[in-house]
């Protein structure tokens, strides 16, 4: 366990600027909105600001200064940050992130997660990046998916001195808390989740669906149907993929960029909902680690080995409305028996920590409330 000071080299970062000015670009798209990806004039004004004005170092900065450190687990190096509360009593608090996230997108939360305005709700953070992604180590053989990353956490926080603890995640950060919950619940004091993946199973029990539901469910068909495409390139052929991703920058944004339109909640641009410099500090933990296909095999690892198996523990969830993976609470009691906590806030999408912090830790402070 030991500080894992981030310094990346002048040389990288110039290294990024030359690819950013020798980019090819592909010929525009001939429709005038998202439908056949993210429109080419965009991607280009992303790639500029990335090129000129975007400072690396501010969020270099933001990273050492949330406590980065590394510990090896399992063989493989784990690079998190720990952010420990000033108030006696503060409940440790593990944060998982997924794809295309990162643990950017906890930057501005942790401040309020570990000194909030009442101390009663304080927790002691810790973000880890998955294996495969951000500064954590790459996986040299397979076997790293969702399952052995969870046994991963559970060494982790007994390592920091947390015993008793909370577990919360989105996307992949989801699928790895339940698992956790599975793994190693005997020390967990509850779960929280912003993404609920519940099974057929879970929806068939519970019965007929209600006209909301119906709409949850056509909702999810639509993308599946249509905005799933990266999820199968990702589960079948990571490596393939990552060669573009490894070589060109501009691939490596517009592949991230992309999904922070269809799965923000926002008015038609990205930027609505979270900010450039934000989704840009996001893909710089992709592109300086070259993490494209490493990130991309969690997909081929973990598909086959979910687990929808009842979870015990205590669970909250916060169902954002613009989520992609949308669940009702009927559906998620049958796979949740201890739910102690259920809010459908108001705004938000898939990266709510990123696209409303301040709703967020709110979310995070009232599902833990039920639990402590």
């Amino acid at each position: 366990m030991e500080p894992y000071v981030i310094e990346i080299p002048d040389a990288e970062l110039d290294d990024l600027r030359a690819r950013l000015g020798r980019t090819r670009w592909p010929a525009r798209e001939n429709v005038p909105d998202w439908s056949q990806g993210i429109p080419l004039a965009y991607v280009q004004e992303l790639c500029e600001t990335w090129a000129t004005t975007y400072d690396w170092r501010r969020c270099e900065a933001e990273l050492n200064a949330a406590g980065s450190s590394q510990t090896a687990i399992d063989g493989l190096d784990v690079h998190f940050l720990h952010v420990r509360s000033p108030h006696a009593g503060a409940l440790p608090l593990l944060v998982t992130h997924g794809w295309p996230g990162s643990v950017v997108e906890f930057l501005d939360v942790l401040h309020a997660l570990a000194d909030p305005p009442d101390p009663a709700d304080a927790f002691h953070v810790v973000c880890p990046s998955l294996p495969g992604f951000g500064f954590s180590g790459q996986p040299p053989q397979a076997g790293w998916g969702a399952d052995r990353t969870a046994r991963a956490w559970a060494q982790l926080m007994p390592r920091l001195g947390y015993e008793r603890y909370g577990a919360q995640g989105g996307d992949w950060g989801a699928m790895v808390t339940t698992r956790l919950a599975q793994v190693d619940g005997a020390h967990l004091v509850g779960i929280h989740l912003n993404m609920v993946v519940v099974g057929r199973e879970a929806i068939d029990a519970a019965g007929p669906p209600t006209p909301q539901e119906r709409a949850l469910l056509q909702r999810y068909a639509e993308h599946r149907d249509k905005g799933s495409a990266y999820a199968s390139q990702q589960r079948t052929r990571p490596q393939t993929l990552g060669y573009g991703l490894a070589d060109s920058p501009a691939a490596q944004c517009a592949w991230i960029a992309e999904k922070f339109h269809a799965w923000t909640d926002n008015d038609g641009h990205p930027e609505d909902a979270v900010s450039r410099d934000r989704l840009l500090d996001n893909v710089m933990l992709y592109w300086l680690t070259n993490a494209g296909a490493t990130s991309a095999r969690m997909y081929w690892e973990s598909f086959a080995e979910r687990e929808l198996g009842t979870i015990a523990v205590p669970t909250g969830a916060s169902l954002f409305p613009k989520e992609i993976v949308p669940a009702s609470e009927r559906w998620i009691r049958h796979r949740f028996p201890d739910l102690r906590y259920c809010n459908e806030p108001d705004r938000g999408g898939h990266f709510a920590a990123l696209e409303q912090p301040e709703l967020f830790a709110e979310e995070v402070r009232a599902a833990f409330r039920t639990m402590r």
